[in-house]
């Protein structure tokens, strides 16, 4: 497997030049549709608006595998998937957490606290290093930022409505009359 995190110091100052944030580097050993073909997943986002809309997935893939065919970081044949972190996003660094305070979210620790690795409830926030996450029961659980193995908001109405389009130009316009027919303009 690839140092990911090399991987991430090399494709960053790329996202951030087209003024994207880079939320994930993730390496699958099996690729997506079941392909034998491991797959480097690059996840980023507008600061703005937290979507990424296709052309800019475009844009970032063409920058990467630019500087990949010259720097020739990864030594085995892969795939390249560049993405938006979509509705039911991970939860990657400490301030995904304090961004989306209120929301449902799953996760799972390292080790064990209080002989429990997986939390599921709202988050509570953060206090210096530590994320807090209330379960359905109301204890609140605070995990440190450096015992989380994995998280991702869960997907609820509430976090759909959070999250709906800024712009929804582009989107095809229904015939209420016949569905299956777009409208022209």
């Amino acid at each position: 497997m690839p140092d990911l995190k090399k991987l991430a110091e090399i494709i960053e100052p790329e996202a951030k030049a087209l003024g994207f944030d880079l939320v994930r580097v993730a390496w699958f050993d099996r690729g997506a549709e079941g392909s034998d073909e491991p797959t480097l997943q690059v996840m980023a986002e507008r600061p703005d608006t937290r979507q990424l809309v296709i052309d800019d997935c475009a844009a970032l893939s063409h920058r990467i595998s630019d500087l990949f065919d010259e720097l020739d970081p990864i030594e085995e044949a892969y795939r390249l998937e560049v993405s938006s972190p979509g509705i039911d996003r991970p939860l990657t660094r400490l301030k995904d957490f304090a961004d989306w305070a209120g929301h449902e979210a799953k996760i799972e620790a390292l080790e064990p606290i209080e002989n429990q690795k997986r939390f599921r409830g709202e988050l509570a926030g953060v206090n210096g290093e530590d994320v807090s996450i209330t379960d359905r029961t109301g204890a609140t659980h605070n995990i440190a930022f450096s015992n989380i193995h994995s998280a991702k908001l869960v997907l609820t109405d509430r976090l759909i409505a959070s999250t709906a389009p800024l712009n929804s130009a582009g989107a095809d316009e229904i015939d209420e009359d016949n569905p299956d027919v777009e409208q022209e303009d």
